[in-house]
């Protein structure tokens, strides 16, 4: 957000999986709540289907028993699929506002619907129901089409099956690097951004509060640009395109330009304007990325050789995890001063949802450092290993981020490895002037000049370039004692090759 996380792309399509459907909307399989009982009658509709069902009566009082995608098994039954139900509507739109028909796809499963910790832990009214959200979809309504499309639901299926598996959640703004078209055609809508849904209102259920996030499913150059600026920026510039999604983002699969074919304009007046003058809100990305600490013997206990390609990862504390993770969410907030957050035990309060675990969190306790255990090391010599699509977002990091006097951390798929940049503005890091390279066990810190960062600007700038770049490719500044290689996935994915 990738939320995440370009940090949630292809972890999200190994969850995709395969998925199979029955449509009706029949109430199957509903077992009693505990209390529900009243008289010997059971209520048929769970409380908290029928809060997103009267939000969904609202728009739609004409279509009370809609097109439904079941899941066959109940995930709180060992099935596969975590949403038990996806209602489909036909929203004839807006002509007034220029608003084409299409279908309303809503998603049923990852709030609380049952409020008997069958599926979700229940935390109280005032607290989200669930993941506190659900997810919505509109998608084009072709010409002659008298049934809504299914594959809106398998992917629905897919994104919600990361979000349960990872324990992630989603917010508005949010960008998902997908790499494949939505539904599988030659489609060059390949990509996804969120947004909150234009209709539908955040409801209070009995089990919390939720609100409903809309797919919208965008081109490449359209990520690539919500990622160099931020994807609410992009998003807003997508409502002023009607056939880019117009007012109520509505997804159009058979669209071949971008927003920029339709308004050349827009990348030099509004997005570059943009990057020039805000920088990039993203703050963070999950990716393929190691490091190498070049100033010390490899048989030295404490090189940090031992977290990379091939050894034994060693495990982030938990309170530099979490330090992590609220710099990581503080990328869609934007600071008058950039700070990275104090190392704390105590947990923050923002506005966007906390992961009930964070993409960020170790995916065992048993083997982290106690925090005070862990000292701080300044480091000499450095080498950066990162594959092409991290290594493509290095221009990003530091024109996008370290030229406005933030930070950017790139949090490794593989393991608890995480590398931060930081400017000299970001108050709380642990890499200074006179220590630019610091490292928290396997946490990384890099501090760089503006004067460093511009001429690194200058030196890497074939990775700006969209097409595919001949690795590896390796670039170094001995007086600076760093070192940043760019390497092909299969280093990182055959790490013992």
């Amino acid at each position: 957000m990738y939320l995440y996380f370009i940090w949630k792309s292809k972890l999200i399509r190994k969850w995709l999986g395969k998925t199979t459907f029955v449509r009706g909307s029949d109430m199957d399989e509903v077992r009693p709540t505990s209390g529900a009982q009243t008289h010997g009658l059971v209520s048929l509709i769970p409380p908290g289907l029928q809060a997103i069902y009267g939000e969904c009566r609202r728009l739609y009082r004409d279509q009370s028993n809609p097109l439904q995608v079941t899941a066959i098994v109940k995930y709180w039954l060992g099935g596969p699929d975590p949403l038990d139900y996806i209602s489909m509507y036909r929203n004839v739109g807006c002509p007034a506002q220029d608003i084409q028909e299409h279908w309303h796809y809503v998603s049923l499963g990852l709030s609380d619907l049952y409020g008997d910790n069958r599926v979700h832990e229940f935390t109280g009214v005032d607290k989200p129901s669930g993941f506190g959200f659900e997810l919505t979809f509109r998608l084009k309504r072709e010409v002659g089409e008298t049934a809504p499309p299914t594959w809106p639901a398998e992917l629905m299926q897919g994104l919600a099956r990361y979000v349960f598996q990872s324990e992630n959640t989603f917010c508005s703004g949010d960008h998902i690097s997908w790499h494949s078209p939505l539904d599988n055609s030659e489609s060059r809508i390949q990509h996804m951004l969120l947004t909150e849904d234009p209709q539908m209102q955040p409801i209070q259920t009995p089990f919390g509060t939720m609100s409903f996030l809309q797919i919208v499913g965008v081109c490449t150059e359209e990520l690539q640009a919500a990622q160099q600026w931020n994807g609410q920026g992009i998003l807003e510039l997508m409502r002023g395109v009607r056939v880019a999604g117009g007012p109520w983002l509505i997804t159009d699969m058979r669209r071949g330009e971008t927003i920029f074919d339709i308004d050349p304009h827009l990348q030099q007046e509004r997005v570059d304007q943009g990057i020039e003058t805000e920088g990039s809100n993203l703050s963070g990305v999950s990716a393929k990325c190691v490091w190498d600490d070049l100033s010390r013997p490899p048989e030295d206990e404490e090189d940090s050789r031992s977290i990379c390609i091939g050894s034994q990862p060693r495990r982030l504390s938990d309170k530099d995890t979490e330090q992590i993770r609220e710099t990581l969410r503080k990328g869609l907030e934007f600071n008058s001063k950039a700070a990275l957050p104090p190392i704390s035990g105590q947990k923050q309060n923002h506005e966007r949802p906390q992961s009930r675990k964070d993409s960020l969190e170790s995916e065992s306790s048993a083997a982290i450092v106690p925090h005070e255990l862990v000292r701080t090391r300044q480091l000499e010599s450095v080498h950066l290993k990162f594959n092409q699509e991290s290594g493509t977002l290095l221009p990003l990091c530091l024109r996008g981020r370290l030229l406005h006097g933030r930070h950017f951390t790139f949090k490794s798929i593989n393991g608890d490895t995480a590398i931060t940049f930081v400017s000299t503005g970001v108050e709380g890091a642990f890499a200074t002037e006179e220590h630019p390279y610091a490292a928290h066990g396997p946490w990384l810190q890099i501090l760089l000049t503006e004067e460093f960062v511009e001429q690194m600007l200058g030196d890497i700038q074939e990775l700006n370039t969209r097409e595919e770049t001949k690795l590896p490719k390796e670039y170094s500044w001995p007086e600076k004692k760093l070192k940043i290689s760019v390497l092909p996935d299969s280093v990182f994915d055959n790490p013992l090759q």
